[in-house]
């Protein structure tokens, strides 16, 4: 018994040192328990009371960025994962311009705010707020629209921003559903708008540029487009002239959304300015461009310098260097922004080295094209607004030259062969010229055209071939592909000269009689059709008409046969 009692005696300081502990703990765990708990009512008490607080800030903020009135709806803060901030119905009225609202209607500005915003979201630190700062590393934009006014010429004034007991710093915003609306002053022009589905501003500051990335729908053509490069700084006192630059790609604009065209474009390229005024280098591919008049797809490659005024939202291209097919040529002119109806497209066509046959295979539905050889094209160029076919309203004008003519028909090649063999006096050579199925002269083609409402009026068309010169006019029409030309061939080799035998003979006495202006011999002729098949003969009647006549012609003749088919 003594024993059991000295080792008891023994452990008793242990067991007191344990108990002791133990009750060490428990009070730490409950000072923990109630730390924790007080923290979470402090984080619950400043979320509550902090909203007013940073929403005066977040208004104080923007009023002395602007120098404008400021609206914030409702900012809302909740303690997840830090304290979380949500704001709605944020509204910047004057970025720019006038201060007072009176100033602003009488000169016919808008009423509404030139930025606002449905709602925002970001996150800072109870450290952050205990100390008057918020260094908000990202902001999340949902639904914002910012309206760009026109040059007034006044300076902004001065507004006094309202006091903020809190700094707030911004490194960058995420915007999504954005639209930028460039206002312009003139009734006759529509404002600039873009839709910019995703937006990523970095290096937010009120003195530096800003990085920005930006995804935006283009509306026609319609397609993609992707773009970054350096915004800013903003100039408060004249947006227009704030700075603008970077790089672009433009993908899946498909060409149809224009009537009467088709093919899928792509573009990349730089530009570099202020709002007000842009200068764009870039390039366009459509490896299958087409005319609905045809539907020939064919490739189109150009390569272009141009410059955009913010005011009025029209472009001036000086110049466009492009391929089609195989023919190079340049463009130069306007794309005006005509309001409430589109754009209206006036351009200057030079083409020293082309192919007819590449042009052939984009406006006209012949396979193979009608002819072949090199062609020197002139034109001027107009499309006006309206939403109809480009074939439609397109209007051209200007001459073109073709050297080295080959017809694809090998009948027509055959006919034109046998007629120059004739016209320089060797009716012995027709047989074997005009059946071979070959090309055996060397000619050219001189033209004065002008077209519109898809038809083309031909004043003069000049065809010369070894021996003989053709002077034609006439008239196509894109829809039926119908064609009438008239006129008169004139020959070198006279009447007797042209045949053998005994009918050279018979007609020698007859020669003077066919001589006219210094030919040899002038006789009418037309050539006439439709969708590349022809007829080519002499003209009995009408070879003096004028190409409106043989435009009326046509039209009543299709419309008798029409009637007949009734």
């Amino acid at each position: 018994m003594a024993q059991t009692s000295s080792t008891q005696e023994l452990e008793h300081p242990r067991n007191r040192l344990h108990r002791t502990r133990n009750r060490w703990l428990a009070a730490i765990a409950v000072v923990a328990g109630i730390f924790v708990v007080a923290l979470g009512i402090t984080a619950e008490y400043v979320a509550r009371h902090a909203g007013p607080l940073l929403r005066s800030s977040v208004v104080a903020t923007l009023s002395a960025r602007f120098h404008s009135p400021v609206e914030l709806d409702s900012l809302d803060v909740s303690a997840v994962k830090g304290l979380q901030v949500h704001g709605r119905g944020l509204r910047i009225f004057y970025l720019a311009g006038p201060t007072q609202p009176d100033l602003k209607q009488k000169l016919g500005l808008p009423a509404s705010p030139m930025l606002s915003v449905n709602d925002f979201t970001f996150r800072t630190s109870l450290d952050d707020l205990l100390h008057l700062r918020a260094n908000i590393a990202r902001v999340d934009v949902d639904g914002m629209e910012l309206h760009i006014p026109p040059h007034t010429g006044n300076r902004v004034p001065y507004v006094p921003p309202p006091k903020t007991r809190i700094t707030l710093t911004v490194a960058k915003i995420y915007c999504k559903n954005v639209k930028l609306v460039i206002e312009t002053a003139r009734p006759d022009k529509a404002p600039l708008e873009f839709v910019v589905q995703n937006l990523e501003l970095t290096d937010v500051g009120a003195n530096r540029p800003m990085l920005y990335v930006a995804d935006v729908i283009n509306p026609k053509p319609i397609g993609d487009v992707h773009a970054s490069g350096h915004f800013g700084p903003w100039r408060g006192d004249d947006p227009r002239g704030t700075p603008l630059d970077g790089q672009y790609t433009f993908t899946h604009a498909d060409l149809s959304s224009i009537k009467g065209v088709s093919g899928m474009l792509s573009s990349t390229g730089q530009f570099e300015g202020h709002l007000s005024h842009i200068t764009i280098d870039g390039t366009t591919s459509t490896p299958n461009f087409a005319l609905d008049v045809s539907g020939h797809p064919v490739p189109l490659e150009t390569k272009f310098h141009a410059f955009v005024d913010g005011t009025t939202g029209d472009t001036t291209l000086d110049p466009v260097e492009a391929t089609l097919l195989h023919s190079p040529f340049t463009a130069q002119g306007t794309v005006m922004s005509i309001h409430g109806q589109g754009h209206d497209i006036a351009l200057t066509v030079d083409m020293p080295r082309g192919r007819i046959e590449d042009l052939l295979q984009l406006t006209m539905k012949n396979e193979p094209p009608a002819m072949r050889g090199a062609v020197t094209l002139h034109a001027k160029l107009h499309i006006p607004p309206g939403d109809v076919r480009v074939v439609q309203k397109m209007q051209l004008s200007g001459n073109f030259h073709i050297q080295n003519v080959e017809f694809s028909s090998a009948t027509l090649q055959d006919r034109i062969d046998g007629l120059s063999m004739r016209a320089q006096g060797k009716p012995e050579d027709v047989k074997v010229a005009g059946s071979d199925r070959k090309s055996e002269v060397s000619s050219d083609m001189a033209v004065t055209f002008s077209q519109a409402n898809a038809e083309v009026l031909v004043s003069s068309l000049n065809y010369q071939i070894p021996g003989a010169t053709v002077q034609l006019d006439g008239a196509y029409l894109f829809n039926g592909g119908v064609f009438d030309l008239r006129g008169h061939v004139r020959t070198t080799a006279t009447a007797s000269q042209m045949v053998t035998g005994w009918k050279s003979t018979l007609l020698k006495p007859f020669d003077d009689m066919f001589k006219k202006n210094g030919a040899g011999v002038q006789l009418p002729i037309q050539i006439n059709g439709a969708n590349g098949d022809f007829k080519l003969g002499f003209a009995m009647h009408g070879a003096d008409e004028t190409p409106q006549q043989i435009e009326a012609d046509i039209k009543a003749h299709r419309e008798a046969q029409r009637a007949i088919s009734q």
